[in-house]
C-alpha cells in the first residue's frame, strides 16, 4: 500500500542522518531519573524496549543542563559533574535496532519544580499557582552556553541528537509567549525579539555539535491560552527556523499553565495540530514532526502520505504498546486500546501514564489492574522521595543555579 510504504520509508535529515521510518517516540517526562540527575535501570530498559519495538526516533524528555530549573526531581541532569558512564549506557541501549536516541534539552523556567528550585522566567509573575522572579541579563546570556555544554556532553555520551524544548510553557516557550514575556529589552516585545533566545540557543548548540549532529526544536503551534503565543506568531517562528541549521521541527501545542487543560487530555479523535502543520509547510522546507492526537495507523499514514508531516510523534500510544511501530509495519493493531478516565484530577492522567512508563521499565507490559488513584498516590510519593534525594545531592546548588 502506498500509505504504508510512506510511513515506513526512511527520512534523511538536513545534517545527513537517516531515520529508518517516520515513527518517533516524542518527548515525555518519564520521571525515571534517580534523584541525582542520573538514569536508572528502569529508564534504560524503557528506552531499549522502544528501540526493540521499531521506533525510528526516541526523545528523552526534560534533560536539564543544570540542577536549578528542573521540571521534576526525576529529570536527568547532564552537566560537568555528571557521571557520563551512566548516560553512555542509556545511549547505547536506547540506540539498538537502528533507533536514533535524542535528548530533549529542558529548562522549566517559571514552571520549575518549586521544592527543588527558585523559579525564574522572562518576567516576574505572581499568580495563583505560578510565581517566579525575572531572569537577569546575565542569566539570559548564560542560557545558550548551557545549551552548548549539554549538547557537547550528549554527543560525547553517544546520543544521536538533541531537541531544544520551546513548547508547553517551559522557558523558551515562555520567552516566545507575550503572556509570560513582558520584557522591554531585546528579548521582549515583538515576536522577532521574543524568539531571539531560541535562535541563540540553536546557534550555540550547532557550534558545539558540529554540522553532522541532529538538532531539533519542539515548538508550540499556539499556547492555547488567551494572550499567549498564537498561530500567526508561531508561523513567524517557523519561518525564522528556515534560516537556521535545525534538522527537525516538532510541532505541538498547549502549556502547563496552572489550570489549563492539556490538549492530550481532550476527547478529540484526530491529530490536534495538523492544520497548523499544513500552514508551516508553506514557510519552511525543514522536515516536520507532528506530535499530539495520533491514535490510529490510518491517521499516521494519511498525515505522512498527504505531506502534512514527515514524522509522526507518538507518546501515550507508545506508552500503551511499546512495539506499536512493529505492529503497524506488520499490519497489526491499527489502534491501541486507550484507557478512559472519568473525574480525573488535574495532572492525574499524566501521573497514570508516567507510572505506566515505570511499569514498562520494570518489565510489566500489561495495564490490567492499573488504578488511577493508586497511580497518582505512587507518583506523588516517588516525587517526595526523589525531592529529598535531589536536595541532599545538589544541596544549595539547585537554588543558586535557578
Amino acid at each position: 500500500m502506498q500509505h504504508h510504504e510512506g510511513l515506513f520509508s526512511p527520512l534523511t535529515l538536513p545534517c545527513g542522518v537517516i531515520l529508518k521510518n517516520r515513527i518517533a517516540k516524542s518527548a515525555m517526562s518519564d520521571s525515571l531519573g534517580d534523584g541525582t540527575g542520573h538514569p536508572t535501570a528502569e529508564q534504560v530498559r524503557l528506552y531499549r524496549r522502544w528501540a526493540e519495538g521499531g521506533t525510528a526516533l526516541a526523545i528523552i524528555g526534560e534533560v536539564q543542563g543544570s540542577a536549578g530549573h528542573a521540571e521534576k526531581p526525576g529529570n536527568l541532569v547532564l552537566d560537568a559533574a555528571s557521571d557520563l558512564e551512566h548516560f553512555k549506557e542509556l545511549a547505547r541501549q536506547g540506540s539498538e535496532n537502528g533507533t536514533q536516541l535524542w535528548l530533549q534539552l529542558g529548562h522549566a523556567g517559571a514552571l520549575a519544580y518549586a521544592p527543588t528550585s527558585a523559579p525564574r522566567g522572562p518576567s516576574a509573575l505572581d499568580l495563583q499557582g505560578l510565581c517566579c522572579a525575572q531572569m537577569t541579563a546575565d542569566e539570559i546570556r548564560h542560557f545558550p552556553q548551557e545549551i552548548a555544554r549539554t549538547t557537547r556532553l550528549a554527543r560525547q555520551a553517544g546520543f544521536g541528537g538533541v531537541q531544544i524544548h520551546a513548547a508547553h510553557g517551559f522557558l523558551l516557550s515562555q520567552f516566545l509567549s507575550p503572556l509570560f514575556n513582558r520584557r522591554s529589552d531585546a528579548y521582549g516585545g515583538p515576536v522577532a525579539n521574543r524568539m531571539r533566545l531560541l535562535l541563540e540557543a540553536i546557534e550555540a548548540a550547532r557550534a558545539a555539535a558540529g554540522p553532522e549532529f541532529p538538532i531539533g526544536v519542539k515548538l508550540n503551534s499556539s499556547d492555547q491560552l488567551e494572550g499567549g503565543l498564537n498561530e500567526d506568531e508561531a508561523l513567524e517562528v517557523v519561518a525564522a527556523l528556515e534560516n537556521t541549521s535545525v534538522d527537525l521541527i516538532d510541532i505541538s501545542g498547549g502549556t502547563y499553565f496552572p489550570g489549563a487543560k492539556a490538549a492530550s487530555d481532550g476527547a478529540g479523535r484526530g491529530p490536534y495540530f495538523i492544520e497548523f502543520a499544513k500552514r508551516a509547510r508553506t514557510v519552511t522546507s525543514k522536515p516536520l514532526m507532528l506530535t499530539g492526537g495520533f491514535k490510529t495507523r490510518a491517521q499516521a499514514e494519511d498525515a505522512v502520505s498527504e505531506g502534512a508531516t514527515d514524522v509522526v510523534g507518538l507518546a501515550r500510544a507508545l506508552a500503551l504498546v511499546p512495539s506499536l511501530a512493529e505492529h503497524w509495519k506488520a499490519g497489526q493493531m491499527p489502534e491501541p486500546e486507550f484507557p478512559r478516565f472519568s473525574g480525573a484530577p488535574e495532572g492525574g492522567i499524566t501521573a497514570w501514564y508516567t507510572m505506566r512508563l515505570t511499569g514498562i521499565g520494570s518489565g510489566v507490559e500489561t495495564t490490567a489492574g492499573s488504578d488511577l488513584g493508586e497511580a497518582i498516590r505512587t507518583y506523588e510519593a516517588r516525587d517526595r522521595v526523589r525531592t529529598d534525594i535531589w536536595l541532599r545531592h545538589f544541596g544549595g546548588i539547585a537554588r543558586q543555579d535557578a
